[in-house]
């Protein structure tokens, strides 16, 4: 057994690395779900990646248990049962759902549980990538435990409790953030195909952030250093 320090990388690698239709995919999803833009060791594609990885291997998992001639009884009922709740827990899967449609998710559906894309959906942030700043300089909690790792997959149960930080200036209503969300939200409402506001608002509310975080350190600050997570901006 080898060193649990050295454990083996779970993150596959594309095998071929220059297909054009592969990495176009890659860099739109890149933009559309605000993901990392720096271009070394891959950036953005490599949380992608390891996406497909673990999409791969629930993939695995569950043809390996379709292939069994009977796992109505015994250990693999008990393993394709086991797979089914744990990923409606990550919600990936419908109540009720069964174990062939694990194979119909898709990248899409796991980019959309990360705490980035949650935090988006439920109207915290007005763009994908203002919402992964909000996150990593410590806006968002899930409960009373702060977030800063913006690929933190989101469980069912925590959904509802995904909120502003108790010591984040954006936990105000008042707050020229807020209010400024507030407009920007019907707006996209009202004209979802209108590009341009999203991405002026984009610029406007990550440079605000930014701004907010230097003037305010207690965000930072206030936290002991155990709590959270390791930085991922």
């Amino acid at each position: 057994m080898g060193d649990p320090k050295f454990a083996r990388p779970k993150t596959s690698t594309p095998t071929h690395p220059w297909k054009a239709a592969r990495i176009q995919q890659e860099y739109d999803l890149r933009e559309e779900y605000g993901l990392k833009k720096i271009s070394g060791r891959g950036g953005g594609r490599r949380e992608i990646w390891r996406e497909l990885s673990a999409l791969r291997r629930h993939r695995n998992q569950a043809m390996k248990l379709i292939g069994r001639v009977d796992t109505s009884e015994g250990h693999f009922a008990r393993e394709k049962n086991d797979l089914v709740e744990s990923l409606y827990r990550k919600g990936l899967l419908s109540e009720g759902a069964g174990i062939d449609e694990i194979l119909q998710i898709t990248v899409q559906h796991m980019l959309d549980r990360r705490l980035q894309s949650v935090v988006y959906y439920k109207g915290l942030a007005p763009t994908m990538r203002s919402a992964r700043h909000l996150i990593v300089h410590g806006h968002i909690s899930i409960g009373d435990q702060r977030m800063t790792v913006p690929g933190y997959h989101v469980l069912r149960e925590e959904q509802d409790l995904i909120q502003y930080s108790s010591n984040s200036p954006y936990n105000d209503p008042e707050h020229d953030f807020r209010k400024s969300l507030e407009l920007s939200i019907r707006d996209r409402i009202s004209d979802e195909e209108d590009e341009i506001p999203e991405r002026d608002a984009d610029a406007e509310f990550v440079e605000q952030i930014k701004s907010d975080s230097a003037k305010a350190p207690t965000v930072q600050d206030t936290v002991p250093e155990n709590e959270g997570g390791k930085s991922n901006d």
